[in-house]
């Protein structure tokens, strides 16, 4: 049986529509089961039904707000995956925790190997590193899988947030010098489902296949859903945030590559089919 956190959220909920449509056992749990704010939430939960694998997508995921929500952001994050982690080696289960490109630092322009060294700019990077930590030192059958600027079905992100403005405004201001990779969930659901079935533990960075800037994001989107709305391109220093976001978020995907795991389709691709199942 395996345990999913936060089915709630954009990769939860993808996860479970693909273990649903696979037949699978599992159990998907929300901040209602497991909260990881508290000491014993997730390890008591994780006892009490002694799953075999956990896939660990539930976190505090507020970028910004984590800079004035440090301690939470941490707690949740870092130490509440700690917790899951020691749990799950209390049991024997293989875990899977869902990391992101915020654990780097964001320099020069060649994509991140797995190994690269780790300096977030933000407390949110810097507690999703903390969770990773954790886990890679707790559970011997781990993976970490870092993946970036997410979207899907269920929940808020950049595509629908485009999607509104676009349909109200002539022309939108999008950030074009941070350089990255976006991540559909119904793309990314099916991998970590393969890899969880498997014994080939490590760290992985899986996003859908290309390079953009937000802003080349941004273009695509309106061109894809057939809005006339102009893209006006605007350095990062025009538009403060209360967390300093990297530059580079290029992830390199050689440790697929290396496992024997396929890639993601592009990311175009991977708008086009968004765009298609959100009109159903």
């Amino acid at each position: 049986m395996i345990l999913v956190t936060g089915i709630t959220g954009q990769l939860g909920y993808d996860v479970v529509r693909e273990l649903e449509r696979r037949g699978e056992d599992f159990i998907g749990t929300t901040r209602k089961e497991i909260d990881l704010s508290t000491e014993d939430g997730a390890k008591n939960f994780i006892l009490k039904n002694k799953p075999e694998a956990v896939i660990h997508c539930a976190a505090y995921t507020a970028v910004d707000k984590a800079e004035s929500e440090a301690e939470l952001a941490l707690t949740v994050n870092g130490f509440g995956t700690r917790r899951m982690a020691e749990a799950c080696r209390e049991i024997g289960a293989k875990m899977l925790f869902v990391s992101t490109d915020y654990v780097f630092g964001g320099d020069g322009d060649s994509p991140y190997e797995v190994s690269d060294e780790k300096s977030p700019v933000n407390i949110y990077g810097k507690s999703k590193l903390l969770g990773e930590d954790a886990v890679n030192a707790i559970v011997r059958n781990h993976f970490i899988v870092r993946v970036s600027w997410v979207f899907g079905s269920n929940g808020k992100n950049f595509v629908k947030t485009m999607l509104n403005l676009g349909a109200k405004n002539k022309k939108v201001r999008v950030v074009s010098d941070q350089i990255g990779s976006p991540t559909y969930t119904a793309d990314l659901a099916p991998l970590l489902v393969d890899m969880i079935h498997t014994d080939k533990y490590g760290i992985y960075h899986a996003t859908n296949e290309g390079f953009c800037s937000w802003a080349d994001f941004a273009k695509e989107i309106f061109k894809q859903a057939g809005l006339k709305t102009q893209v006006e391109n605007i350095l990062t220093a025009d538009y403060p945030t209360p967390a300093k976001r990297p530059f580079n978020s290029r992830l390199s995907k050689k440790s697929l590559d290396d496992a024997g795991f396929s890639r993601l389709p592009t990311w175009q691709d991977a708008v086009k089919r968004f765009l298609v199942a959100s009109v159903k």
